[in-house]
């Protein structure tokens, strides 16, 4: 009988995750902008040149083809026929009209952080001004992607409102790299080739970010990751920094919650074996679990052809697993959706940074209930913050960690071109010991390998009513 009960569950899981993953990417964008964060639940250099751009948008194409300051829409989903009719008027340097149209559109499409990008560079025009570029799988993974664009959209906006850098504005290219090393590496070079782009805010995932990080490393442009937890881009040079915690962190903080509220911390954990980020927080977890006094039991990785769900928690709980920990990626969250489903409460659940997501609420539900998760940002009690409060008017909701992340790395780029507004001049200022600036998360200063000193927080999914679907992420005091 609990095999039938397995087997109907994994069916149901399958059908559910297979429907709801579908078409969530663009029901999110514009149903969930309103709890966008799932809070508790998001000059040298003033342009001479150009920026590269071109037609083709979304996948495939070239380096200068993925990368926009506004002549084409790159997160495709989100286009309505104002921003068309401001991505034309921009295409022929008609700014007044982009200007009015992007105001019109933000008017019904507030939490929209591409049209808010557009916007700022539109009324900068003509003017000379610092360029930094964001790159994110704006056409593979939206939803994560937009969160990254409102935090650099917010710092634009604030920045340029208070004067911009000096006096100077700050534009920003929205480059695609669709999570892909390749892709990204094209999309790096590209950006290293244009002498107007003076840092990055990027890359999204850990894979992407490594590959990336050589081609700016050997052409001396900063990049700050705000999301890329690997503990690979550890001294990976000086021109490679990240605002997120290092998966080192994320380890430790899931380990010590096990050990001290578990009965005993026998973990099963769940990876995707070809993703450097996953790879790199399951060694880090491994390693935190034993020196913490528990062990590992069991691990499954689930981008094998061959793995079931079904089987792989049945295997875990006959070998002796207290704890199931999901440390899988953004690519295989359909799989860790599963096993949440599968599990149907036997185990306990702990989950990485990565399962921060909307669609755990919706389709893990109420198998997901009591699940822990490691974030490096919760709004928690922070919601008289001065980031908060202009993110909801800005937004018209909560955002989350990757929005926080991606605008503390916006105003650390910020704040090194105030020192010194060229390329070297970002590398030199952002590593420099006494460097420092106030961010979302507090004050952002970076250690000689370019990570971020913060710790992680957990959340748990409870019952609730902060999001449509009646669960939500509360954070643990």
């Amino acid at each position: 009988m609990a095999k039938r009960n397995e087997t109907a569950a994994l069916l149901g899981a399958l059908l559910i995750t297979g429907g709801v993953l579908g078409g969530f990417g663009w029901w999110a964008y514009r149903q969930f902008g309103s709890q966008i964060g799932l809070n508790g639940s998001l000059p040298t250099a003033p342009n001479g040149g150009s920026t590269p751009t071109g037609d083709v948008a979304g996948n495939g194409g070239s380096g200068a083809s993925r990368i926009s300051t506004g002549d084409q829409l790159l997160v495709a989903e989100s286009s309505t026929p104002n921003e068309t009719q401001a991505v034309a008027a921009l295409q022929a340097g008609d700014y007044a009209t982009a200007v009015t149209a992007l105001n019109q559109h933000l008017q019904e499409n507030r939490n929209d952080p591409e049209a808010r990008i557009l916007l700022n560079n539109a009324e900068i025009g003509n003017q000379p001004a610092y360029t930094i570029a964001v790159t994110a799988p704006v056409a593979t993974a939206v939803n994560p992607a937009n969160e990254i664009l409102r935090g650099v959209a917010q710092a634009q906006t604030q920045i340029n409102q208070a004067g911009g850098i000096n006096g100077t504005p700050l534009k920003v290219a929205i480059a695609s790299d669709d999570d892909d090393p390749q892709v990204a590496s094209q999309v790096a070079q590209t950006l290293v080739d244009s002498p107007d782009i003076l840092g990055v805010v990027g890359h999204f995932g850990s894979d992407t970010s490594i590959a990336a990080s050589a081609v700016y490393s050997q052409a001396g442009l900063a990049m700050i990751s705000p999301t890329s937890t690997s503990v690979q881009l550890s001294n990976a040079g000086a021109e490679v920094l990240r605002t997120v915690p290092s998966d080192r962190f994320t380890a430790t903080t899931l380990s010590r919650y096990a050990v001290a509220n578990l009965p005993a911390a026998n973990a099963a954990i769940f990876f995707n074996g070809n993703s450097g980020y996953s790879e790199s927080l399951k060694s880090e977890f491994t390693t935190a679990i034993y020196s913490d006094g528990g062990q590992v039991l069991a691990e499954f990785d689930v981008a094998q052809s061959g793995f079931d769900a079904s089987t792989a928690v049945s295997q875990a709980i006959q070998q002796g697993a207290s704890v199931l920990v999901l440390l899988t990626n953004t690519s295989t969250l359909e799989q860790a959706l599963q096993v949440i489903q599968i599990n149907q409460q036997r185990l306990p659940l702990l989950g990485g940074d990565s399962l921060y997501n909307p669609q755990l609420l919706e389709v893990g539900a109420s198998n997901a209930v009591n699940m822990v998760v490691a974030v490096p940002w919760i709004l928690g009690d922070n919601t008289q913050a001065e980031f908060v409060q202009t993110s909801r008017e800005l937004w018209g909701g909560d955002v989350n960690w990757r929005t926080a992340m991606a605008y503390d790395a916006t105003i650390s780029l910020a704040e090194a071109l105030r020192t010194s507004p060229t390329r070297a001049g970002v590398v030199e200022a952002l590593n420099t010991p006494g460097f420092q600036v106030d961010g979302a998360t507090g004050t952002v200063q970076f250690l000689p390998s370019g990570d971020r000193n913060q710790a992680m927080q957990l959340v748990q999914i409870e019952l609730g009513n902060a999001t449509r679907f009646g669960y939500q992420f509360t954070a643990i005091n």
